[in-house]
């Protein structure tokens, strides 16, 4: 079972980002942070690792697509599409957590203990690369592992039904009060 039912993904685009995080996990427990920044250096990337580790303290945090660098933190991970397969980090991670991006239709990995289905709806800190699911498209998809991605927010959440949880950056990063929206999300998650 996933013990957090919002993902929180970084955006290192924005000067405030370690900040935004440290309020919105500040809420309390149900949260967990996946460390992405593309395009970064190899330098960078480990040392904004480091600092998220310190800031967050105890909250699961996701290393996005480099497994030297969650083996370092201590970290789960997360693998995008093109990463190396589920079965080659498995023994390599012991019992922490691997998450999948997943795009449908296409087949999801198998052997993830999470899947980020996306994008749902239209995504607000990136533009879209892929046609949305929308509701109907991400009911058709839904399943008990699978993590909505992709703009979503409090209100919309209530649309997809029962889900184990979602996976956000700007309905929580791009907020004028992360906290609050964090609350909001976990909220919409357990009505």
């Amino acid at each position: 079972m996933i013990p957090f039912k919002l993902l929180l993904i970084t955006d290192w685009s924005r000067v405030d980002c370690l900040r935004a995080v440290r309020e919105a996990v500040s809420v309390g427990p149900g949260i967990a942070v996946q460390h992405r920044h593309p395009g970064a250096t190899d330098a960078v990337f480990f040392e904004e690792g480091q600092r998220l580790r310190e800031a967050i303290g105890e909250v699961p945090l996701f290393v996005n697509g480099r497994l030297d660098v969650a083996l370092a933190l201590g970290a789960h991970l997360h693998l995008n599409e093109g990463s190396l397969s589920v079965a080659d980090v498995r023994p390599l991670l012991g019992d922490r957590l691997i998450s999948a991006s997943w795009h449908p239709p296409s087949t999801p990995r198998e052997g993830a203990d999470l899947l980020l289905m996306s994008p749902v709806f239209d995504p607000r800190s990136k533009p879209a690369e892929r046609p949305a699911l929308g509701v109907e498209g991400f009911r058709r998809f839904a399943r008990p592992d699978a993590f909505a991605l992709g703009g979503i927010t409090a209100e919309n959440l209530t649309t997809l039904g029962r889900l184990p949880g979602v996976a956000v950056i700007g309905e929580v990063l791009h907020a004028a009060s992360p906290a609050r929206a964090a609350e909001a999300l976990l909220r919409a998650l357990v009505e």
